[in-house]
């Protein structure tokens, strides 16, 4: 008999930074491989080396399975992502999201597609809106779009390249793509006029079983034969997943990363904002979640600057106590302060200020704005890089004195859902991620910081 422990892998795909992690049915990490996920800058336009990245998955296995019994897989990706095949391979690299779209393209996929009320997604800068890449590359690739035969999304073309089959699922495809219709749970009026409908393989829920390995995967990456490879789902969704299957009631997560997202369940549809980066999330049962974000992980890094340590909750106080601000917004990408340039106040009058404090106070306060658009109530669950990070998590639950955060232990934010799905629809429920209390900074300390902040940045909307 195998002395091997047996686990779960989650091919973890994030917008800066890949795994392959090996986890037990607790979602705890027992080992995991990675790597920084580069983009190229083309020709043809930037995109992702898919055959670089594949071999990195199977050494990935090969090495995580010399030490474990793999039982199931489980692909995790970030959103607006696809691969465009013709057949049984690539008719284009997959484009990243980052790619600079053309403009007079964009103005006119926004005025034959831009259904906010429907489709609860906003437009979006760059290629953030996947309808927007699948229309940018039919005006500038016309030839290879003709061939494409099938449109699999990131986490499905990855589960794909495992075990042979194509599928769909809607995390993905709710995820501020213009494609889908969370209510009407349909595809949306653009991508059946586009005919980009007919290109999507089935739909499967994301716990769906596709199949075991093919017989090369298996051998390059020394699978056993009756190993599972799940349909997979979109990383945040792969967060709120985790809770909303054991809970009842209203609850908050912040799935945080490059991406702060606040998925907000028991909140309004009417609550979304397409002009503050709002969005219809589509969780794994197919139902909405009202969701706002902002690419916190870029921004805390441009106002940190070469700071790597974590700063404290007495720092982010300190910050507080100075006056010191910054001002959104520091990067280009979504979020609701979008096409706002940011800058730093009063911190001239800081002695020896901590750039990582000022950046933590700043995520906080912009993450407690987001907050507060969703109109979102009961506990804030917060996940992935920022749980880690005291005075982020300190600061934002000194600005919700009347809601709870807690932070849970699962680091990536995604390894405790991605591991559910690997159990159901056999389990019922699931067990709640472990988390802990937040002890907050001062509310009153930071209830003046507060307002002195939004009134600075509602007198710039003014």
């Amino acid at each position: 008999m195998s002395s091997r422990r047996r686990c779960i892998v989650v091919l973890d795909i994030g917008k800066t930074n890949v795994r392959v992690c090996a986890v037990d049915e607790a979602g705890q990490a027992l080992h995991s491989v990675g790597q920084p996920n580069r983009s190229r800058p083309g020709p043809p336009y930037r995109h992702y080396d898919a055959e670089a990245l594949f071999q990195f998955i199977l050494d990935g296995l090969r090495q995580l399975g010399a030490e474990h019994e793999i039982e199931a897989i489980v692909p995790v990706t970030h959103g607006a992502t696809a691969a465009l095949l013709a057949g049984d391979d690539l008719a284009l690299p997959v484009l990243d999201y980052e790619e600079e779209i053309s403009s007079r393209l964009s103005a006119e996929y926004d005025a034959r597609s831009r259904d906010f009320a429907l489709t609860g997604s906003p437009s979006l800068p760059l290629g953030l809106n996947l309808g927007r890449q699948l229309y940018w590359l039919a005006g500038a690739f016309p030839d290879e779009l003709s061939r494409v035969s099938d449109i699999l999304l990131y986490p499905q073309y990855w589960a794909y390249r495992l075990c042979g089959v194509k599928a769909s699922e809607v995390t993905s495809l709710g995820c501020h793509t213009d494609l889908w219709e969370p209510v009407g749970r349909r595809y949306s009026e653009v991508a059946r006029a586009m005919g980009w409908d007919r290109l999507f393989p089935p739909t499967v829920a994301a716990w769906a079983n596709l199949g075991t390995p093919t017989a090369e995967v298996r051998s390059r990456a020394g699978l056993a034969s009756d190993c599972r490879v799940h349909a997979g789902i979109h990383d945040s969704n792969a967060s709120f997943l985790a809770h909303r299957v054991p809970r009842d009631g209203d609850f908050c997560v912040v799935s945080s990363g490059t991406w702060i997202i606040c998925m907000a369940h028991g909140a309004s549809m009417a609550c979304l904002r397409g002009d503050r980066d709002m969005l219809a999330n589509v969780d794994a049962f197919g139902d909405p979640v009202p969701s706002a974000r902002f690419m916190g992980g870029r921004e805390y890094a441009a106002i940190a600057g070469s700071t790597t340590a974590d700063p404290t909750a007495d720092e982010a106080r300190a910050v507080v106590a100075s006056g010191a601000m910054a001002l959104p917004a520091f990067a280009a990408e979504g979020g609701p302060f979008l096409g706002r340039t940011g800058r730093l106040v009063r911190t001239d009058s800081a002695r020896a200020l901590d750039r990582a404090a000022l950046a933590a106070v700043y995520c906080a306060l912009v993450t407690d704005y987001c907050i507060d658009l969703l109109g979102a109530r009961g506990e804030i669950l917060v996940e992935g890089k920022f749980a880690a990070n005291r005075a982020y998590v300190a600061t934002l639950a000194g600005l919700r004195p009347g809601q709870t955060v807690s932070v849970s232990s699962d680091q990536t934010g995604t390894l405790s859902g991605a591991v559910l799905l690997a159990r159901l629809p056999e389990a019922a429920s699931g067990d709640l991620p472990r988390s802990r209390r937040v002890e907050p900074i001062d509310p009153e300390l930071l209830a003046g910081y507060r307002r002195d902040w939004r009134a600075r940045v509602d007198g710039e909307d003014a």
